[in-house]
């Protein structure tokens, strides 16, 4: 069977996906079930795949599926914890004593709150604290799920202290050890040096979106969530945009360039936040005229859903701010203490696991969960129990948090479940064995990917990072996408005769800017802000900034290419 037919197939799922939820606004709940079903008939019909190993590989999804559920649950319990502490009450208190315009709010917590804890979690964790967060202040819950979710993409990169450069390239070492090895003069002589190096270049790539997004977003948001309905009325905070952007950027570069990619979003958004907070409670670059949604009774229905943003404009102050802010301190504390390698907690908690090796007795076929080292326990339940003590909570309303956020879990478990594993039968598709896989065919993404580039020839610089974008939507990581794309990004370069480096960096680049688009992100948003069943109409909205960053990103990388850097190996 001919690559385009497989690349044909392989599409199908997805597209049956976009349909359903953006097109017939199917909740995901509905759609992912039936997406999954056909992509297991294109498994038995295209691939020959054995009904029990699709069997087994989705199993391994709905295990790999349990532990995000874990991340979102542990994301709910610190919001409804905050919620009937008056913690949250107090961080709204506080947040109009900076700043009452809705735009400065978005760009504090959205782009730069975010960004840290990107740099220290990542896998979809900023974009679930930071959106119940701009909820909490007075946002529509539509509103403040795409202003996170957009956002959720230039710190992706070195997400995870790096864990998408570090682990999700680990499949080009011996490509890379090649290279180095029979080509003179390559800039890198270890995949240590190599990764460095892809950093560099990444930063580069995101580095005019960092400073165009904000901007974007705010036009955007105000255009379709204000009262005017005005991009103007965003744009006209466009020196605050500037302003943290270059609070970001330069420890943001400086920490890939000069450390390595373990911190650059990290120290990015921590010294970012520290600068504009202060810059916003002088005013510095705040616009004159504040900005806000209007009365909610004016809003779309479609704007809110079983939580409703704030209806107050005079909030009470139940404790100081330091304590208020004590259990995101501690989160973001705890993240960095157990994900940096030398200080010892983060190979005790990640060896802590429960382990599903060789489901149904299919080698290879196996998954885990990682019980401690997933944010959700380690430290969002840690820190929700932490805080029953720090905020001196009664037991009923302790009580009443966790009944709640319970309650919340029921449709994004459906959805994940489905959807995990629909991408573990797009991955595991490609199996060496003849027996299993008696066409030898690649997997599903390969497929895609492959036919793809067939069209794009010495054009594909411009195509690179949809590539990465498309891994993250179907596997809800950009470190996954890196894993399963990487290795094929760089045989496109080989065979078209482009840097390595550049279109490596372009696949990375793109697999940040598809946690804007990715189903896992979106249902884990969805359901900490009470919009089960909305993941359509907010993947109709994050798409239009999805496709601006990969042309913004495509011309930097043709650029880099054809003009800059054409000497790269």
């Amino acid at each position: 069977m001919s690559i385009g037919v497989l690349a044909l197939v392989a599409a199908l799922p997805i597209a049956v996906a976009l349909v359903l939820m953006v097109g017939l606004r199917w909740p995901a709940t509905k759609a992912m079930p039936l997406a999954w079903l056909v992509c297991v008939l294109g498994g038995l019909t295209a691939w020959n795949l054995p009904v029990s190993y699709l069997a087994a590989l989705s199993l391994q999804g709905v295990v790999t599926a349990v532990g995000i559920l874990i991340i979102v649950f542990g994301a709910i319990i610190i919001l409804y914890t905050l919620k009937y502490s008056g913690g949250m009450e107090t961080i709204q208190y506080g947040m109009q004593n900076v700043s009452a315009d809705r735009r400065v709010q978005a760009i504090i917590i959205g782009y730069m709150f975010a960004a840290f804890i990107e740099g220290a979690a990542g896998f979809g964790t900023p974009a679930a604290l930071a959106a119940p967060l701009l909820l909490s202040l007075g946002f529509p819950p539509l509103a403040a799920a795409v202003i996170c979710l957009v956002f959720n993409s230039f710190p992706v990169s070195f997400g995870a202290v790096g864990t998408p450069i570090i682990l999700g390239l680990k499949f080009l070492n011996p490509l890379v050890t090649e290279a180095v090895n029979t080509v003179p003069g390559v800039n890198f002589a270890t995949m240590g040096e190599f990764n460095a190096v892809i950093g560099h270049w990444v930063t580069l790539l995101h580095l005019p979106m960092i400073f165009i997004l904000p901007v974007f977003m705010l036009g955007f948001i105000t255009r379709f969530f204000g009262p005017k309905r005005s991009w103007a009325d965003g744009f006209k905070a466009w020196k605050f945009c500037i302003f943290a952007a270059v609070a970001f950027a330069v420890p943001y570069l400086g920490f890939a360039w000069l450390v390595g990619p373990e911190f650059p979003s990290l120290i990015g958004g921590l010294v970012g936040l520290g600068i504009i907070v202060a810059g916003a409670k002088k005013g510095f670059c705040v616009p004159k005229e504040t900005w806000d949604f209007g009365p909610m009774e004016k809003w779309d229905a479609d704007w809110t859903g079983e939580i409703k943003g704030s209806t107050s404009c005079e909030f009470k102050c139940h404790m100081s701010q330091f304590k208020a802010w004590l259990p995101y301190m501690l989160i973001g504390l705890i993240l960095v203490l157990t994900r940096i390698p030398e200080l010892g907690l983060k190979g005790w908690l990640a060896s802590q696991k429960i382990l599903f090796a060789d489901i149904m007795g299919f080698t290879g076929v196996s998954a885990s969960i990682d019980y401690l080292y997933l944010p959700g326990t380690i430290p969002f339940m840690l820190v929700a129990l932490l805080t029953i003590l720090i905020h001196g909570m009664p037991g009923e309303a302790a009580k009443k948090a966790w009944v709640e956020s319970f309650a919340k879990m029921k449709n994004p478990t459906i959805a994940l479940f489905f959807a995990v594993a629909l991408v573990s039968i797009f991955r595991g598709s490609g199996v060496a064995d003849a027996a299993l896989n008696p066409g030898g065919y690649p997997s599903m993404p390969l497929a895609m990917a492959q036919a793809v580039a067939g069209f794009a020839g010495n054009a594909w610089p411009m195509f690179a990072s949809y590539v990465g974008g498309l891994g993250a939507f179907i596997t809800g990581s950009n470190t996954v996408s890196d894993l399963l794309f990487a290795e094929f990004q760089w045989g496109v370069a080989a065979q078209l005769d482009l840097p390595r480096q550049i279109i490596v960096a372009a696949q990375v680049a793109g697999g940040a800017m598809g946690n804007m688009i990715c189903i896992h992100n979106i249902v884990a948003v969805c359901a900490v802000v009470g919009l089960s069943g909305m993941e359509g109409p907010i993947l109709r909205r994050t798409v239009w900034p999805f496709l601006l960053y990969g042309i913004v990103v495509g011309i930097v990388a043709s650029l880099m290419s054809f003009v800059f850097l054409p000497h790269l190996y």
